[in-house]
C-alpha cells in the first residue's frame, strides 16, 4: 500500500533524524461472533491529517511512559477506550509520515468485549467499524487519484474502500501489513 513516491524509511530518517514520535492503537473486539476493529474519520481542520481516516492515536507526550502508553492514552481521549480493557498483543512496523514529520508506531490490542465508544467531537467526526472479514476482502483494494491536503496536487494512490470510506496513506500501509500478518498466521 505504499505508493511509489514513498521514500524508504532509512533515507527519510537521514533527512529527518529527529521525527516526532507517535503511536496508534489497532483494537480488535468481538461483535455478533465477528472480530471487528475501529477506525475514525478525523474532523476537517487546518492541518496535514484533516478529514483522513486513521486508527486512534497521536503524538507522544512527556507524561507517556512509552509509545504503548501513548497509543492507549490517545485511544481513551479520542474514542473513549478504557486502557484497562485492552490487552496489547503486538505491534507493527513503524511508519514515517513525511508531510507531518511523524514516526508512528502501530500497536495491536484486543478487548474481550466491544468498548463503549464515545468519540471526542473536537477531533473525530465519525467512527467506522470494520470486521476482519471486510479488511481481508481483496475486493476493497483499489487505486485512484487522491488530492494531497490543501494542495492542488493529485497522485495515484492505493487505497482500501472500507464501508464507503477511502483509507489510504499510513493507515492503509498499516492495514496491509496487518492483513499479511493475519494471512501468515492461518
Amino acid at each position: 500500500m505504499a505508493p511509489y513516491e514513498r521514500i524508504l524509511r532509512a533515507a527519510t530518517i537521514k533527512l529527518n533524524p529527529n521525527p516526532k514520535l507517535s503511536a496508534v492503537l489497532i483494537l480488535f473486539y468481538p461483535v455478533d461472533n465477528k472480530i471487528c476493529t475501529m477506525l475514525m474519520l478525523r474532523n476537517t481542520y487546518k492541518g496535514v491529517h484533516s478529514a483522513q481516516i486513521s486508527f486512534p492515536g497521536g503524538k507522544m507526550e512527556e507524561e507517556d511512559e512509552d509509545l504503548q502508553a501513548t497509543a492507549l492514552r490517545e485511544a481513551k481521549e479520542e474514542v473513549g477506550v478504557d486502557p484497562d480493557q485492552v490487552e496489547v498483543i503486538g505491534k507493527l512496523s513503524d511508519v514515517y509520515i513525511p508531510p507531518s514529520g511523524y514516526l508512528v508506531k502501530p500497536f495491536v490490542g484486543y478487548a474481550k468485549e466491544k468498548p463503549n465508544f464515545i468519540h471526542d467531537k473536537n477531533e473525530v467526526e465519525e467512527l467506522i467499524e470494520a470486521s476482519i472479514d471486510t479488511i481481508m476482502d481483496e475486493s476493497i483494494v483499489g487505486k485512484k487519484k487522491i488530492q494531497l491536503g490543501r494542495t492542488k496536487l493529485k497522485i495515484r494512490y492505493p487505497f482500501f474502500d472500507i464501508n464507503g470510506h477511502t483509507v489510504w496513506g499510513a493507515t492503509a500501509m498499516m492495514i496491509s501489513e496487518l492483513k499479511a500478518v493475519i494471512q501468515n498466521s492461518q
